[in-house]
């Protein structure tokens, strides 16, 4: 039996729900942009994206944290 999933991945499965679109989509996005901080981020999701508030900042922080593993 597997753990549940703890941490920002834990809102993934909610976050394709409501945007209809997989988490590698959201991660390519966040990859590309020029925005390299992490409330920048989030409140580029939430604006041009329309993003809530915890889905952006549990987005950008599995991404962010990407880069230095």
């Amino acid at each position: 039996m597997s753990a549940p999933v703890k941490g920002p991945a834990s809102y993934f499965p909610s976050i394709e729900k409501k945007y209809g679109r997989p988490i590698a989509h959201w991660k390519d996005l966040i990859r590309a942009s020029p925005l390299t901080r992490h409330m920048e981020l989030v409140a580029w999701l939430k604006t041009e994206h329309g993003l809530g508030h915890g889905h952006a900042n549990a987005l950008v922080a599995h991404t962010l944290a990407e880069r230095t593993d």
